[in-house]
């Protein structure tokens, strides 16, 4: 059995805003920080802080007036069995550009809109909304 880090970040974050939980707590690793980064720059998540010697990130997930969570859908798109890449005329637009895709390219991970402002491609890591 492969273990795939990343969609139990991901998993994590949507059982926890599934209970409406205040935080959450994520194995420290640079992609999972990465990811969280742009989450926060996004507006998705409040805050991250990374306690303990780099062991773990604790994720204080973001709610509306209603208490419906920021992040209404969080999906792995390229997995460790099947990598889904995208050329830099081929980066998916989520939601109609309302939601974003995190894409990991030569420069690091960053948004499907920076990805295309910098014209470039890569591995579509996720896509949330």
């Amino acid at each position: 059995m492969h273990s795939d880090p990343i969609a139990d970040t991901l998993t994590k974050i949507r059982n926890a805003q599934a209970v409406q939980k205040e935080t959450v707590e994520i194995k420290f690793s640079k992609m999972n920080l990465a990811i969280l980064n742009i989450l926060q720059e996004n507006g998705y998540i409040e805050k991250i802080e990374i306690a303990e010697e780099n062991v773990k990130i604790t994720v204080y997930l973001k709610y509306n007036k209603k208490n419906q969570p920021k992040i209404q859908h969080l999906k792995r798109i390229s997995k460790p069995g099947r990598r889904i890449y995208a050329t830099r005329d081929k980066l998916p637009f989520v939601l109609n550009g309302y939601g974003l895709a995190i894409i990991s390219t030569v420069h690091g991970l960053m948004t499907n809109k920076q990805a295309r402002e910098n014209n470039l491609g890569g591995e579509v890591i996720c896509e949330v909304f």
